[in-house]
């Protein structure tokens, strides 16, 4: 169908970049194979997922697309997609599709999850990653400053110590 790779991303054939991100985003999530060990239909529907979002999340391609012009080689030579490299067989699931790489072809490459989490996750890791080390160096900050009160404390109280005990001696000389 005209609109393919759209009704797989569950998205408008108007919707923006961020749109197909987001429908991109929550699909792969619920379908990754890892979320669904040793199912072929969750496997087989990331993989349509991830083809289609390797040609509407690039602008060029899916002006292509858009337009019917999309061939087996604006895929294959593209190099690495922005969401990593992945596997399927979408294309032969779908006979009379406008898919333009064939299942045989999509088996062959590798999935790289690695790659796949870095790319789509990285920024929000990194973010985690710099809030726990502010968190840490915080508590450390205020354990130390704790520890320096404490410590202050202390000494005050060993000072007031000391300062009663000389009152009280001298309040016994007196008495002498």
């Amino acid at each position: 169908t005209k609109t393919g790779y759209y009704d797989v991303l569950e998205v408008p054939t108007t919707a923006t970049k961020a749109q197909i991100k987001t429908a991109y985003y929550k699909q792969s999530f619920a379908f990754h194979p890892d979320r669904n060990p040793g199912s072929a239909e969750a496997t087989d529907r990331f993989s349509e997922i991830s083809e289609a979002y390797t040609v509407l999340g690039d602008k060029v391609l899916r002006k292509k697309y858009d337009l019917g012009l999309l061939s087996p080689s604006d895929l294959s030579g593209r190099g690495k997609p922005s969401t990593g490299v992945f596997t399927g067989r979408s294309a032969e699931q779908q006979p009379g599709s406008r898919r333009s790489v064939s299942g045989a072809e999509l088996r062959d490459r590798l999935y790289d999850f690695d790659e796949f989490y870095k790319a789509h996750y990285g920024e929000q890791l990194k973010r985690q990653r710099d809030v726990r080390l502010r968190r840490e160096e915080r508590l450390k900050r205020e354990n130390n400053s704790g520890d320096t009160e404490f410590a202050n404390m202390m000494e005050f109280g060993v000072g007031l110590m000391v300062l009663l005990a000389v009152g009280i001696i001298i309040s016994i000389g007196k008495l002498l």
